[in-house]
């Protein structure tokens, strides 16, 4: 269950009409060895957070107040790097004491909300109910790079022309929201359309291919559609309120089925036998080869692979431990672009194994024992465990 501490970031985000979003990486709290720790910050959306234009061949520093949700001030930094081979925005000087910025953080959200150039309130969420919370209510996916919500609205990442026309006519034939399966199966067709080599792409760059483009399909879809119904005059506040929880419960719905349903895609695609969501013990989200093969007394253990797919798994991925309790060593993909190091090593003395695409793994810390696979490993490893 989200906390008041949520329903207070999300108001202020709507109230002011922008806010940053990411999760916190070992490079920003310094864990990397780099010499200098901080939050990188969007270089595309400089105009909500400093005065200091991203001009080549010089520094700049702007200063503010944030004040952060545990009451604390502080007075930083955002500093402009332009000169040498920097092109860069980093927001510094938070104190000796400051909690936010030590390797336990890792994986949690940081979100900025600019109140005007030279002051922010500021939160750091480490709840997944509070993260999903967030990133549903102002419609973000902050997995691979910054979520920006600008001028009140999710700022749509620039899409291929082909794609936006694909976007367009899938748009003017509904009049209603289509399943997720129809959303994840329409998205497939449109890249095969616009993308011809993706096919040639590793499994871990159309997994995040897939989600993604779902993702602003997604926006193109529910701007049409929910304009009318927002649009219109309520009845009353809890006439409001229905229709807001409607649109919030529709997007967290959405974000979780569609990994499922683009990793049995790529699953299929890779030819791997598997079964989503089987009705053994737990229900896990796959089970490899097979719901039959699981409930075959005579079928190896050894042979039978259990999977989670969590957008996110800081806290969730315990849920795993008590699905498809015949296989002790279970598996968890996920987009979660990094993870504290203590929680890898509570994982790795759990018996799970990450799954996470190649791309994303770049923020994850080295210091601990946890085994980490990209989506093309998992695969290849699966097949000799099947012996396919």
């Amino acid at each position: 269950m989200a906390s008041p501490l949520s329903e207070k970031a999300i108001s202020e985000a709507l109230k002011y009409g922008n806010a940053l979003l990411k999760f916190i990486s070992p490079n920003d709290t310094g864990a990397t060895g780099a010499h200098q720790a901080g939050f990188y910050l969007p270089k595309s959306a400089w105009e909500i957070y400093t005065p200091n234009t991203p001009t080549k061949g010089r520094n700049a520093e702007h200063y503010v107040k944030i004040e952060w949700h545990d009451e604390r001030t502080t007075e930083s930094v955002v500093h402009w790097y332009g000169q040498g081979t920097r092109s860069e925005y980093r927001l510094t000087r938070f104190g000796a004491d400051f909690p936010f910025l030590i390797p336990d953080t890792v994986g949690d959200l940081l979100m900025l909300v600019p109140t005007n150039r030279t002051n922010f309130n500021a939160y750091v969420f480490d709840q997944e109910d509070d993260i999903e919370e967030v990133i549903a209510s102002l419609g973000l996916q902050p997995f691979e790079h910054w979520a920006i919500y600008k001028n009140g609205a999710a700022q749509i990442e620039d899409t291929d022309a082909c794609l936006e026309k694909q976007f367009q006519t899938f748009a003017k034939t509904l009049q209603k929201f289509p399943t997720e399966e129809v959303f994840s199966n329409a998205t497939h067709e449109m890249l095969a359309h616009c993308f011809k080599e993706l096919p040639k792409n590793s499994l871990d760059d159309k997994l995040l291919k897939y989600y993604s483009t779902e993702y602003r399909l997604f926006q193109v879809i529910e701007r049409q559609i929910c304009q009318t119904e927002i649009g219109r005059l309520f009845k009353d506040v809890d006439d409001f309120l229905h229709t807001a929880a409607s649109i919030m419960n529709r997007r967290k719905s959405r974000a979780g089925r569609s990994l499922e349903n683009h990793v049995d895609n790529v699953l299929s695609e890779a030819n791997i036998p598997h079964e989503m969501q089987p009705h053994i013990d737990g229900k896990p989200d796959v089970i490899f080869p097979s719901k039959e093969a699981y409930l075959d007394p005579k079928y190896p253990t050894e042979k039978l692979l259990v999977m989670g797919v969590k957008t996110t798994c800081k806290d969730r991925w315990r849920q795993i431990l008590n699905e498809g309790k015949k296989v002790p060593h279970k598996h968890i993909l996920t987009l979660q672009p990094s993870i504290s190091s203590n929680q890898l090593t509570e994982m790795h003395e759990a018996g799970v194994t990450l799954v996470v695409p190649r791309r994303l793994q770049n923020e994850y810390p080295r210091n601990h024992p946890l085994k980490i696979l990209t989506v093309e490993d998992f695969v290849s490893e699966a097949r000799t465990l099947l012996s396919i």
